[in-house]
């Protein structure tokens, strides 16, 4: 018999993924082993059989903020600020509250950022975890088999978000475009107006820094604009797949969009 040897780091890792599998229904916290990977999805017989494994384990299933649920769309943005309610890291968050409670909430945050490393507060970490290290810890467990797909604007970060393969359907580009992308260019448009504005009356002490913050912003909405038109012809396609045919070839289908396999 084999003992692997304990390692923080990697088991905190192994933890977020799992918390991610439970944002998509892989697993839930209500049963034991897989929840859901295939076959037929319908997202009210979902929450009702997790309702009701909640309640056999002593759960309170008729409040439904008292449970974890899969997200609805099975769409689940990562940007570098808060800019969607489903967000990742506030859907983990969350997690780690129902999971160990809220008295612990900020104290179990700040045990994991620790454990993932770097500087800034412990939900900065978290999120530049997910932004910047999650898909590639993704890839070496699935051996470059991704289970979960990220959708990938390229190096400035101007969108990402992550689908579970299992659950795609082919209106599933077309709810990304219109429902995150658009939104992501709309909140874009704003922001760069208001450093724009706030540029033009700032001192030369602010200026400096405000300037930089809307370059940054320049270069992700422009960034977004260039993937909105590639995004845009695979939406109007409303491509299949089929499990089967495994994870290889499906990805490829979409190569264009989803970050590369590395």
């Amino acid at each position: 018999m084999t003992v692997r040897r304990a390692d923080l780091s990697r088991d905190i890792r192994a933890l977020i993924s799992y918390a991610v599998g439970c944002m998509f229904g892989r697993y839930t916290l209500y049963e034991d082993g897989l929840f859901y990977a295939g076959g037929y999805w319908d997202y009210g017989t979902k929450v009702d059989r997790i309702s009701d494994s909640a309640r056999a384990n002593g759960f309170s299933p008729w409040n439904p903020s008292a449970l974890f649920l899969p997200d609805r769309d099975n769409i689940i943005p990562i940007c570098d600020d808060e800019y969607f309610a489903d967000d990742i890291v506030g859907q983990f968050v969350r997690f780690i509250e129902m999971v160990f409670g809220k008295a612990q909430l900020e104290e179990n945050l700040k045990f994991i950022a620790s454990a993932l490393g770097g500087s800034g507060t412990p939900r900065e970490v978290i999120r530049r975890y997910f932004l910047n290290d999650f898909y590639a810890d993704h890839l070496k467990t699935y051996q470059k088999r991704p289970i979960y797909w990220l959708f990938d604007s390229g190096k400035k970060n101007g969108f990402k978000c992550l689908i579970y393969m299992h659950r795609y359907r082919p209106d599933t580009i077309a709810r990304i475009r219109t429902d995150y992308v658009h939104e992501q260019q709309s909140r874009y448009r704003t922001a760069i107006a208001d450093l724009q504005k706030r540029v033009a009356d700032a001192d030369t002490a602010n200026r400096v820094r405000l300037t930089k913050q809307l370059q940054k912003l320049q270069a992700q909405a422009e960034e977004l604009r260039s993937y909105e038109e590639k995004i845009h012809h695979l939406a109007d396609q409303m491509l299949q797949i089929d499990l089967d045919d495994g994870v290889k070839v499906n990805y490829n289908k979409f190569k264009d969009v989803l970050a590369p396999i590395k």
